[in-house]
């Protein structure tokens, strides 16, 4: 008899899987990284949104972050830091060539 080859993953790494794509990461990214379907990303990511979880997911409130909360918060603000500096050189270049045009 043939078994059903289905990988088993942690409550955690789901919980990390949907904050990546929370933050605004595409399925299709997201699932290449993590080597899963994009079809389980939206299952992980509807379960979430349904059946919230306390502390082996989602924190619930007024409950303080534990390692994996802070490791995802870390990305995520390297992310927006990385996002915001390219945003300033794209106005700086923006803002420089619409001037150089505008003066002749």
């Amino acid at each position: 008899m043939s078994q059903k080859n289905s990988k088993h993953y942690t409550e955690e790494f789901k919980a990390q899987a949907v904050e990546l794509l929370s933050i605004g990461k595409p399925v299709s990214e997201v699932a290449e990284e993590l080597c899963v379907s994009t079809s389980v990303l939206y299952k992980w990511r509807h379960e979430r949104k349904h059946c919230p979880v306390g502390s082996a997911g989602q924190r619930a409130v007024g409950e303080k972050p534990g390692a994996d909360d802070w490791t995802v918060l870390r990305r995520e603000n390297a992310l927006l830091r990385q996002e915001n500096e390219i945003l300033k050189k794209a106005a700086i270049i923006l803002g420089t060539r619409a001037r150089s045009s505008s003066e002749r």
